[in-house]
């Protein structure tokens, strides 16, 4: 996958958030395979005292860092966390949220579109969480925006994909942008499932931090995504509404 001019051979991105432990992340960014991990400034504070070790262990992983504006519900909150994540993490990437409504963590597309324009001008590569909507993906792309995370489900919920429909019509609208499924995948089917859609990478966090075993679930996401993407490019059937009889019946023995 080559976003902004990188490659990442990794499909799998991995939240860093919620995790029982240091040791275990780590154990589980190891098992999970990726090349990049977000990091919110907001809790992790790298280069202060209270993030210093985060930020070392982080660094000892040999992973790229893609510092997110969680819980930002303003453009200017947005922005403003950005300009001292590049500061704090010395990487012009940054995963753009703005959320609109607290009881789904439904970005707030209108300032979403806003606060990409503003970052794409200082320099930043956006990565925005965004909705399935054509319309909103389009505008972010019109702001600069040379990747796409559309949410599979609310953040945290383990949903899935609740609107396969849109998902398939973003990534058959856009066939040369890179697609990553953010947020709302709960099990490594899920992960599979997006990927057979056609995208490129998913983003986990939650399903992997509170499983029972971590490192055990990440190396299950690894899996899925790797059999997704196989699947996808093995051309899969198109599903349909009558049986077909798979074995020949050419030859086969007649009862009068």
């Amino acid at each position: 996958m080559l976003v902004y001019g990188t490659a990442l051979h990794s499909r799998l991105l991995l939240g860093t958030a919620l995790y029982p432990s240091p040791d275990v992340l780590a154990d589980a960014v190891r098992a999970s395979g990726t090349e990049l991990v977000t990091v919110s400034l907001r809790r992790e504070s790298a280069g202060m005292r209270a993030g210093q070790a985060f930020w070392t262990l982080i660094q000892g992983l040999g992973v790229r860092v893609l510092p997110n504006t969680a819980g930002c519900h303003s453009v200017r909150e947005a922005v403003t966390t950005a300009q001292m994540a590049r500061e704090v993490f010395a990487t012009d990437w940054v995963k753009l949220e703005v959320i609109g409504e607290g009881d789904t963590l439904a970005p707030d597309v209108f300032g979403l579109v806003e606060a990409a324009r503003i970052l794409t001008d200082d320099g930043f590569k956006v990565f925005p969480y965004t909705t399935e909507d054509l319309v909103v993906a389009e505008r972010l792309l019109r702001a600069g925006c040379e990747v796409l995370m559309p949410w599979g489900a609310p953040i945290g919920s383990g949903k899935g994909l609740n609107n396969p429909f849109g998902l398939r019509a973003m990534r058959a609208h856009f066939p040369d942008v890179p697609l990553v499924v953010d947020a709302g995948i709960g099990l490594p089917s899920h992960a599979a499932a997006a990927m057979e859609l056609g995208y490129d990478a998913v983003l986990i966090n939650t399903a992997v931090a509170q499983a029972g075993d971590p490192a055990a679930m990440a190396h299950a996401f690894r899996l899925a995504v790797e059999a997704g993407y196989a699947a996808r490019l093995a051309d899969p059937m198109e599903p349909r509404d009558m049986a077909s009889p798979s074995t020949p019946v050419l030859g086969q023995a007649m009862l009068a």
